[in-house]
């Protein structure tokens, strides 16, 4: 996969401690950010994935099946 470069703008104090956390790790600050948003992106497609069967299962394109209701709502709520 090809690399870009961009350039992001951060309080020293949070770049200073991302880089002891990448020497604690053996990779670089730009590998710990490409490695976070690698997470954040796969989480955003897994919940369109979600997102997208369920409003499938919703418009009854799923094809699943409700039997016919044979009950009122009073049925279930005698009191």
């Amino acid at each position: 996969m090809a690399s870009k470069n961009i350039t992001l703008t951060m309080p020293a104090e949070l770049v200073r401690r991302a880089k002891v956390l990448a020497a604690q790790r053996d990779t670089s600050v730009s590998g710990l950010v490409a490695r976070l948003l690698e997470q954040l992106v796969g989480e955003v497609d897994d919940y369109d994935e979600v997102a997208e069967r369920e409003h499938r299962m919703m418009s009854g394109e799923a094809g699943l099946q409700i039997g016919p209701i044979t009950w009122s709502r009073n049925d279930l709520h005698q009191r």
